[in-house]
Order: C-alpha cells, then sequence, then structure tokens
C-alpha cells in the first residue's frame, strides 16, 4: 500500500509541475473589461471565456502559448511565462476562434457592455465555489439584483419545486433557455404558499450547477425576440464546453436548529426537535442543535473529439439532504423544507463536420426523491385513533423526472449566412406518493401509503434560424429571422382508487361520477335492498395530506404554436447602435398575436452609455391552468376547507360567469446608463412592465349550493392588470496589486407593483379576488433587495463576504377571509368602514427588513484541491415571528430569506 500512495504521489506530483494556471484580465483600449473573449492553448483544444468583468483562468502546459480572440477585435498571442497575463486587445476587422453569444441579441458582435438593454452574465464556477448555495435557484437569489427565490412549506408540490421570478413579476414571466433553446416547464401549479399562486414555472433546480458555464440574465421584455413567457425577462443557460479537464467537489452543510424567539406554549419544533416515525409532533425525539444536513457530490469532466474543437463535457450530481423543522402552531407540527434525493446527469457535445459546419447535442436527466410534512390532523373525522393514536401528521413525497435532449446542426455558408436548425424535446413528469396517511372513510382498515397519481408536461420545438452580419453597412448591421414550431401536451393521471374515493361503512368505494366524489351525508334510511339507496358514510374520504387524483381528475391535451420572427441590429454610427425585432405567434388553442420591440443604445462618452427599449409582448395561458382541476383540503387555523379548483373549461366554471383564458399582454419600457471608469464598472436601469389580463388564482367562492359535496370553489381567470416599476443596480470593482486580488460587487433592485384593475364583472370583487389574493400577488418579491459582496484573495487563500438586505414585506392571513368584521368589534358605535380597517390591520403580517450575512474562507492545499468553510446566514437571522394564522402554520412565510436560520458548510474542491 506504500508502494502505491508513494507512486500516486509521484504521478500527481508530475502532473502538478507539468501544469500552471495563468490567470489575468482582459479589456479593450478604453480600459472597459471584455466578457467572453475566448483564451485558448495553441495546438490544442483547451480553452476558457473571460467572465462578465474580464476575467479568466486557465491550466496549461508548461511553455504554452495562449491565443487571445473576439469578435471585431484583432487576435494576440501571448507565451505563458508568468501566472498572470493581463491582455489590452484592440479593434479590427480579424478573425475569431469562436462567436460569443449573448442571450438579448443575435448579432455575434454585441457584447455585454454595449448592449441596448440589461444583461447580467454569472460565472457560475466562480460563485460556485465562494458560496455554499447548494442548487440554482439558491446561487440566483443572492447574486443577480432582481431574481427572487424561497423554499416553502405547506405548500403541496411547491414544497418540491422551488418558484422562482425575475422583478417581482409570475414564475411563468419568465424565459428559460439552455444553450440559446427554449427550456420546457415543469408540469406542477402552484396553488398555495406566498409567491406564484396560480402559476407553472420552469424548475432551474433540474439542471445540475457543475454543468454551467456561465448563467445570462436579460433584464427586459423580449416576447417580441423569443416568444412566450419573456414578459419578464430571459434567463439563458449556457454549458460547459471545457476539455481535458476533470472538475469535483463535495460538499457537507446542516442548518442551527435554534430558531431566535419567545415561543408560547403549545408551539411544535421550537428546537429542531423529531417528529415520531408516525409524522406527529406530540411524541418528540431528541433535541437537535442542527438539522438538514446535506451531501452534494459534483464532478465534471470533457474530452476532445477529433482535431477540429469537437468536444463532449459530461456532469454528475448527486445530492441528499435531510428535513428541516422549524416553529409551527398546533395544527402545524412539520413546518420546514422538504427531504430531497436527487441524481442530476447532463452532457453537452459537439461534432464537427466540415471547417464551418457543425453537429452539436446537449441534454440532461434529473430524478428527485423528495419528502415534505402536510398540516397535522390532531383529531375529528380525519383521525382514526386506531392507526394514530392522538393524531399524525401526513407526509407529501414525490418522484420528479425531469428530461431533455436538443440536437441540431449549425453552418455558414460562403456568403457568410449562418443557419441553425434544431429540436428540443422535454418532459417534466410529477408523481405524488402520501405516506403517514390514510383514509378516513376505511376507518381503521386503511392503508397508511397511497400513490395518489400525478402530472406530466411534454413540449418539443423546432427551431430554424439565420443571421448574416455586413460589416460594410455604416457601423454594422445584424440581421436575423427564424421560424419555430411548438408542440406542447399535458397530462394529469389518476392515483390509485384508495387515495380518491369515499367508502361506505361496509368499505365499498362510492363514487358520483357528476362531482368526482361521494357524498358525506349519512342516509338514516339506507336499504342494502334498495339499489338507490346508500349506506352511512361517516368520515371524509381520500388521503389525507393531499388527495389522489380519480380517473375524473385525468387530463389528455395538447396544443401546437407556430412562429416567425425577424430582428436587426444597425451600427449607425460608432456611437449609435439601434435595433428592432417582430414575431407573431399562432397557437391552434386561442388564437394569434403580433410583438415588436425597438432599442437603441447611445455612447454619450467613451466610457458612458445611455441605453432604453421599448416592446409588447405576451404569455400564452399554460395547459395547466385551462385544464388542472382538483378537490383539496385548505387548512387554516379556523379549520378544514374542501375546495374544488375546477377546470377552465368546465360547465362549473361557466357557471360562475368564469370566461375562457386569453393570453396576457404586456408593455414593456427601460432606460438605463452603463458606465466604465478604470476598475470600475456600473449599470443602472430604470424598468416599466404592465400587464393586462394576468392570470390569477381567484378567491374561495361559496359552493355548497352546487351539489359537489364541497364547501368552496375556485378558478384560473384573467383577473387582473397589474403596473410594475423599478430600477435595477449593479456596481463592480475589481483590482490586483502585487499578489493581492480585491473584488466587491453591489447589486440592487426596487421594485413596486399595483394592481390597476380588477376584472371580477358581476362577481363579489372580495371573493374574486380580495385583500388577502392582492397581498399575496404583491408580495411576488421584496420591494427592495441589495447585495454587496467582497473579495479577497493571495496566493493559496481566499474569503468572500457577502451582505444581502431584504426590504419589509407585508401579507394578510387568514383573518381576512376566516373572520369577518363584526368578529372585531368592540363597541355598538362601531361604524362598518372602522371594523374593516380593524379587521386588516388585525390581519396584516409585516415582516421587517432584515440583513443576511454570507462568510465563506478558501484552501488551496494543492495546486489541484481546495478546501471551502463558511455560513450561508451566518448571524442566524429569521423573518419576524407572526401569529397562528398565517398560510404555511408556521411563525414564518417565505418572503425573505427563508425560515431556516445558519447553514454551515464545508467543501473540498478538486481539479485535475
Amino acid at each position: 500500500m506504500k508502494k502505491i500512495a508513494l507512486l500516486l504521489f509521484l504521478l500527481n506530483s508530475a502532473f502538478l509541475f507539468a501544469q500552471k494556471e495563468v490567470s489575468g484580465f482582459v479589456k479593450d483600449k478604453s480600459g472597459a473589461p471584455l466578457p467572453g473573449v475566448n483564451i485558448l492553448e495553441k495546438g490544442t483544444s483547451n480553452g476558457v471565456s473571460t467572465d462578465f468583468e474580464g476575467s479568466y483562468r486557465i491550466k496549461v502546459k508548461e511553455g504554452a502559448t495562449l491565443i487571445f480572440s473576439y469578435v471585431g477585435f484583432s487576435t494576440v498571442e501571448k507565451i505563458a511565462s508568468t501566472n498572470k497575463i493581463d491582455i489590452t486587445l484592440s479593434e479590427s476587422d480579424g478573425q475569431i476562434l469562436n462567436d460569443v453569444v449573448v442571450v438579448g441579441s443575435r448579432n455575434s458582435k454585441r457584447t455585454v457592455v454595449n448592449s441596448a438593454v440589461p444583461i447580467d452574465v454569472i460565472n457560475v464556477k466562480d460563485v460556485v465555489t465562494q458560496s455554499g448555495k447548494l442548487e440554482i435557484n439558491e446561487l440566483l437569489q443572492y447574486v443577480a439584483p432582481s431574481f427572487n427565490a424561497n423554499k416553502q412549506s405547506g405548500s403541496d408540490g411547491a414544497d418540491h419545486v422551488d418558484p422562482a421570478s425575475l422583478r417581482g413579476m409570475g414564475p411563468d414571466q419568465t424565459l428559460v433557455l439552455i444553450n440559446g433553446k427554449r427550456r420546457h416547464q415543469s408540469s406542477l401549479i402552484n396553488l398555495f404558499g406566498t409567491r406564484g399562486r396560480g402559476n407553472t414555472g420552469t424548475d432551474l433546480n433540474a439542471i445540475p450547477a457543475a454543468s454551467i458555464k456561465r448563467i445570462e440574465i436579460l433584464r427586459d421584455g423580449a416576447a417580441a425576440q423569443y416568444g412566450s413567457d419573456a414578459i419578464a425577462g430571459v434567463v439563458n443557460i449556457v454549458t460547459n464546453d471545457n476539455v481535458d479537464e476533470f472538475t469535483g467537489s463535495i460538499t457537507y452543510g446542516a442548518f442551527n436548529t435554534h430558531a431566535k424567539g419567545d415561543f408560547p406554549e403549545g408551539t411544535a419544533n421550537t428546537k429542531g426537535y423529531r417528529l415520531d416515525q408516525k409524522g406527529y409532533g406530540n411524541s418528540f425525539g431528541k433535541d437537535q442543535d442542527f438539522d438538514g444536513g446535506s451531501v452534494k457530490i459534483a464532478a465534471n469532466y470533457g474530452t476532445s473529439i477529433g482535431n477540429k474543437g469537437g468536444y463532449v463535457n459530461v456532469t454528475g450530481e448527486f445530492l441528499n439532504k435531510n428535513k428541516t423543522l422549524r416553529p409551527g402552531f398546533d395544527f402545524r407540527k412539520g413546518f420546514g423544507e422538504a427531504e430531497i434525493q436527487g441524481v442530476n446527469l447532463f452532457v453537452n457535445l459537439a461534432i464537427p463536420i466540415s471547417e464551418k459546419t457543425q453537429f452539436y447535442a446537449f441534454g440532461g436527466s434529473n430524478f428527485r426523491d423528495t419528502d415534505a410534512y402536510a398540516f397535522t390532523r390532531n383529531d375529528g373525522e380525519r383521525v382514526v385513533e386506531e392507526i394514530y393514536p392522538g393524531g399524525y401528521t401526513p407526509r407529501i413525497t414525490s418522484k420528479i423526472n425531469d428530461n431533455s435532449i436538443a440536437a441540431g446542426i449549425r453552418t455558414e455558408t460562403s456568403g457568410g449566412w449562418k443557419w441553425d436548425l434544431s429540436n428540443t424535446l422535454g418532459k417534466n413528469k410529477f408523481h405524488y406518493d402520501i405516506k403517514g396517511t390514510l383514509n378516513a372513510s376505511l376507518e381503521e382498515n386503511s392503508p397508511t401509503e397511497f400513490d395518489a397519481g400525478g402530472h406530466s408536461l411534454l413540449q418539443n420545438t423546432t427551431n430554424l434560424d439565420v443571421s448574416k452580419n455586413y460589416a460594410d453597412v455604416l457601423g454594422g448591421l445584424n440581421i436575423a429571422f427564424g421560424t419555430e414550431f411548438r408542440v406542447e401536451q399535458f397530462e394529469i393521471f389518476a392515483g390509485e382508487i384508495g387515495s380518491y374515493a369515499t367508502y361506505d361503512t361496509n368499505g365499498v368505494p362510492i363514487t358520483d361520477p357528476a362531482t368526482q366524489s361521494a357524498p358525506t351525508i349519512p342516509n338514516p334510511d339506507y336499504d342494502p335492498t334498495d339499489p338507490d339507496s346508500s349506506p352511512t358514510i361517516s368520515r371524509p374520504g381520500g388521503s389525507q395530506g393531499f388527495p389522489g387524483y380519480s380517473p375524473l381528475n385525468e387530463v389528455n391535451k395538447s396544443r401546437t404554436n407556430f412562429s416567425l420572427y425577424t430582428d436587426a441590429e444597425l451600427d449607425v454610427t460608432e456611437a449609435w447602435m439601434v435595433s428592432g425585432a417582430v414575431r407573431y405567434e399562432n397557437y391552434s388553442d386561442f388564437g394569434s398575436t403580433i410583438n415588436g420591440k425597438l432599442a437603441s443604445r447611445l455612447k454619450l462618452t467613451d466610457k458612458i452609455n445611455l441605453r432604453g427599449s421599448v416592446s409588447t409582448g405576451f404569455r400564452a395561458p399554460s395547459l395547466a391552468q385551462i385544464y388542472y382541476n382538483l378537490r383539496f383540503t385548505n387548512f387554516s387555523s379556523g379549520g378544514a376547507t374542501e375546495v374544488l379548483l375546477a377546470p377552465n373549461d368546465s360547465e362549473i366554471t361557466r357557471a360562475f360567469g368564469i370566461q375562457k383564458l386569453n393570453e396576457e399582454k404586456a408593455v414593456n419600457a427601460s432606460l438605463g446608463f452603463t458606465a466604465s471608469f478604470g476598475d470600475f464598472t456600473a449599470t443602472l436601469d430604470g424598468y416599466l412592465i404592465n400587464v393586462n389580463d394576468r392570470i390569477v388564482l381567484t378567491g374561495y367562492f361559496d359552493a355548497s349550493q352546487l351539489g359537489t359535496n364541497v364547501d368552496k370553489a375556485q378558478f384560473f381567470v384573467n383577473g387582473v392588470d397589474t403596473k410594475t416599476t423599478g430600477m435595477d443596480v449593479v456596481v463592480s470593482w475589481k483590482k490586483s496589486f502585487n499578489e493581492n486580488r480585491l473584488s466587491a460587487t453591489l447589486v440592487g433592485n426596487i421594485n413596486h407593483m399595483k394592481i390597476d384593475k380588477v376584472k371580477n364583472g358581476n362577481l363579489d370583487e372580495k371573493t374574486f379576488f380580495g385583500e388577502r389574493d392582492r397581498a399575496f400577488l404583491l408580495a411576488s418579491a421584496p420591494p427592495n433587495k441589495f447585495g454587496l459582496n467582497l473579495n479577497y484573495g493571495r496566493k493559496w487563500f481566499d474569503a468572500g463576504l457577502a451582505f444581502t438586505r431584504f426590504s419589509e414585506v407585508k401579507l394578510l392571513d387568514y383573518q381576512m377571509s376566516d373572520l369577518t368584521p363584526e368578529d372585531f368589534r368592540t363597541s355598538p358605535d362601531q361604524t362598518e368602514d372602522q371594523l374593516y380597517a380593524i379587521q386588516k390591520k388585525s390581519a396584516t403580517d409585516t415582516y421587517g427588513a432584515k440583513i443576511v450575512t454570507d462568510l465563506t474562507l478558501g484552501f488551496k492545499l494543492s495546486k489541484s484541491t481546495k478546501i471551502s468553510i463558511g455560513a450561508n446566514n451566518l448571524l442566524n437571522i429569521y423573518p419576524d415571528q407572526q401569529d397562528d394564522w398565517v398560510e404555511a402554520g408556521g411563525y414564518w412565510d417565505a418572503v425573505q430569506m427563508g425560515f431556516n436560520g445558519a447553514y454551515y458548510y464545508a467543501r473540498l474542491g478538486f481539479n485535475f
């Protein structure tokens, strides 16, 4: 063993001796950083690109020559004689190795610095190695100014798939691309929680962070360029294409369970207590100091294919994260984050066919097994004492499969026309298994686990994109046009019969096809010889925690979409650029729409740019919003309520006067500045987003007279018009002197949403979309968020310190819906308006502004290994505590930094 260890040491030492790491900064003659510059080790396919701040880092052989190339700039070759090489590139018409593609422009010569719209380019490798964030949503929450995402609890499927948003808009109003190709959405539609009610969204966490080279966030309306969903902006994920390098990491971390505050008697889980095996909180296990322990293992490797730039890059990730438990009330003893066990695979490849033609493909597979607590059943008709003495807390578990594959051919003709033909197929499947539960109508004979069915969404997109750059037209003209054909299919599939059926006292399932449920009123005149008579039904049916989908919930619906687009960018002069785009879309289910965009950038000086845009946009209603339906139990401190969420095309929906869903219509405008002064760069962008006919979930209508044996009914509607105004700011500074590396970045967002109109027609406005519903929509993001990120490095040591401030957020709790103004009367002289004002004040949950501190320390053990230790939310900050009327039944809603407190971690990273 000693000889083997010595041999491995010598081999590793020889490898390290033959390699060296070179880093530096690339800028233009004005001193502005150049993102996306290609740096290639001459004679090999080993290369990297500069990040948003013009920085790069690459491992090369001793004595290697580096080639620096960029569109519109002269190519520079430099021998890697030192470990630090800074380069200044001069403008030229010379050729380059590869185009730099930045979302928001189809002009390959356009950079982030001189774009007409605000774009963030995030080097994911740097962010991952300098923080303890485990998933993409967590990463972007703290580095992108207007991106918001939090874990939720007690929100059914949203406990398992995090809803995320840009600029306070809905999760379905941000388009996600992978390498410029449209990504499919999740099949989950959010029904509860604090963000994304009534919305579907894209599951960013299904993409392994280790597979990502950079993330580009276009913070501007782009439906005229990319189609539906791009009202708030576009997130484009660019995957790794590096070769001859193996990178990986092993991360372990855990949360501090000691929530700060005084918790009244009867509060569960005040110090991270375990629930017993039956999921009931009255039988506490051992007091814990830590919970939510997580292990993440990631690896990435790329290798060359041929000698003409072909490659294949493969990523694998494994995540195992335990539940967290935080203070909850007697009816919510399982309040906390879900357990996750997940495996992620992703492959990116390119194969040259000829000198100017390339076949490419990329895709991945994600599997997650998740486990979250529902609301507690303490007593009453939903508890069977023989199975769960004293009560129980059901668990909603899910198996999520998310798969995608894209393939295409890109080529360039002799006339300079670039063609890209591709097809992208993606499918998300969400399957529910309910555990620690029962079907109360079966009483002591009930199983404690049920397959509750689920839903899936398939999307297939075929694209043809064509572009050409005319360098001799004024300062340069780029034109592009193309077409897209998309097929979408949404399915709901039923669970086992015990998950949705109600059983009579003889153990026979009774289902009324007209109502998807069974009668719940006992029949004292039951005659077993009379086929029209029904036996007594003493308890509610279906699996507690989450009722299964029945055959009458089943859906298999599809639609097609065809679109045409054209856009152009013209450099009228060296200082002035204008661009425009027009897109036509036709949906098979609701018709067609045409949208346009104009944008411009003006160089006021060599260091300051003025930029702005105006556009129209749209978002098609998702198939889930049109066809989703379910009967579920809604819990609050006032008790349980049976609710029917009816599909948009049903007779019940029409009976309430709810109309067919149409597309959301938007108008976007932005105006901003960019500046670059030596080591400083800054951007400041104001924006306006008007959305008409925004799709929302209504409140609960009285459905007791429908004969469906439910208390309430709920619908998807084009219910409100909103106006959102705001401002994004990004200021960065980077400096190296001697062997010290310093950087500071300030990111911030100020956002204000206003509901201009509630489109309730003849329906009662307070029920249709009342104060409580409005509050949740307006709280889609904190009114402002600012982050200051400080980094220092020297030789083998680096450190990062980040401060993130979340502003105050206000919500209205269940006192607005479960109580009436009369419940607050203390004097006979009080008017109705006064009582309503008292009720609203009592129902207002105010979450004060909070500052979260993150710290990371990194130590290089060798050139190929590094260990990092740190803490997210170092000071164990929680949102302000609330009373027992909150949405999730715990002391906090997911409105700011989450409700888990401090997270401590250690990571071992390696690079060979």
